[in-house]
């Protein structure tokens, strides 16, 4: 026969580490003034931006003022002034299939000075201006262009992380897009300031400079500039808060109408006390609190009561198998029969998230760190919140039966 562990021998001992480790989580929280929240949380500005190599750059030196407008398909550039009531000129692309010949068009118009920095034979699909669609007005400052051709070599998102680190104007967090070429990332700032007109142009032109101390001047090309307000900031948290406590609501009705009550707050039980580990190791090692770090929490609840749910069948199967045991007797048989299983399989998962953690950086290295401890976690409240829990309620519930039996004289 299989030895059995008893395991409640040391749910006393359990129960006390865990309130010191829910007081060390709340106290961490309010030493450390909550958490270390990322801008996903906080109001910022969005940037979409493409490095790639500058295919050539425009200066102009006319009398008149010229202004260029960027299309996907074509390129219109508008002179006037004195004398001139603005006069559009158009390079479609359907026309000048090269840079080389769009270049030579462009050349053609007096006072535009033009500097080819990649090969002529260039598609010019491949161009790419910084935010299509808006203009930009020429003059003796050099507005470049770049191209992405799909030969171009990607640009590691750890190359964009290193070049922002230096950035003073709010913190920064960097996505990578996963474009085919490799080379399109958004980069969130923090918004210090309330959001003006000067103070966007000022953010703009800083990731800009601070990115080109590491890659080529010219090379940086803006697709897309957003602002993302205080308000949909604090929608965003309030609307993580309310999809956590809809997660432990269907959990605690779905456990009771699959057992019974005492099993279902059990279950809850457990999924607060891992939601208090993470949250006591996010706020304690200062963990940049982002939309992957709710991911991990939810992902954690998930798998914990997975382990929760295995653990009740195998207390209501014995309970049938063994009517005459104790239930504190039921309690270790099961644990003992879902040991080696949880072992294996919460062991079998780490190491998958443990490649994560070691061969990723950023955010993905928070989150697969995060899935770790809550893994460890997970074992823990299985092996001894939820076994304890409900042997607590069951000796009440058998207590409370018997001060109800009439006294035999």
């Amino acid at each position: 026969m299989k030895k059995i562990i008893r395991f409640s021998k040391y749910f006393i001992l359990a129960a006390i580490i865990s309130c010191i480790l829910v007081a060390f989580s709340v106290s961490g929280y309010i030493i450390n003034n909550g958490f270390a929240l990322g801008v996903d949380f906080q109001a910022g500005h969005i940037m979409e931006v493409q490095i790639a190599p500058v295919a050539f750059n425009l200066r102009w030196h006319g009398a008149s003022n010229a202004v260029i407008y960027p299309f996907s398909n074509r390129v219109e550039i508008v002179v006037s002034g004195s004398g001139i009531e603005g006069r559009t000129h158009l390079f479609p692309f359907s026309e000048y299939t090269t840079i080389g010949s769009l270049v030579r068009a462009m050349q053609q118009l007096e006072g535009l000075e033009i500097t080819v920095s990649a090969s002529e034979n260039i598609d010019t699909r491949w161009l790419q201006f910084s935010s299509m669609g808006n203009d930009s007005e020429l003059g003796s400052d050099k507005l470049f262009v770049v191209h992405h051709v799909p030969q171009n070599n990607p640009v590691d998102i750890s190359d964009i992380r290193n070049a922002m680190a230096g950035f003073s104007l709010g913190g920064v967090s960097v996505q990578n897009l996963r474009t085919p070429e490799g080379r399109n990332f958004i980069i969130r700032v923090e918004d210090r300031e309330e959001e003006t007109d000067i103070n966007n142009q000022l953010v703009r032109m800083q990731v800009i400079q601070t990115l080109e101390r590491s890659f080529d001047r010219g090379s940086i090309a803006v697709l897309r500039f957003d602002y993302v307000g205080s308000r949909f900031s604090k929608d965003l948290t309030d609307q993580a808060g309310i999809l956590i406590f809809l997660t432990l609501l269907i959990i605690l009705i779905y456990c009771t109408i699959r057992f019974k009550m005492q099993y279902a707050v059990g279950a809850v039980v457990a999924i607060i006390y891992d939601g208090l580990v993470m949250i006591a190791f996010m706020v304690w090692t200062r963990m940049e609190f982002t939309t992957l770090s709710i991911a991990a929490l939810l992902t954690i609840l998930g798998y914990s009561t997975n382990n929760t749910i295995i653990f009740f069948d195998r207390v209501r199967e014995n309970l049938r198998l063994n009517p005459d045991s104790s239930f504190k007797d039921i309690i270790d048989i099961s644990l003992t029969g879902i040991l080696g299983r949880t072992i294996i399989t919460t062991a079998s998962t780490m190491l998958a998230v443990l490649a994560l953690f070691i061969f990723t950086t950023g955010s993905m290295k928070d989150f697969a760190l995060a899935l770790l401890v809550g893994m460890v976690s997970g074992v823990y409240t299985t092996l001894f919140i939820v076994s304890g829990f409900v042997s607590f309620w069951e000796n009440q519930k058998i207590k409370r039966e018997k001060k109800k039996k009439p006294v035999v004289a």
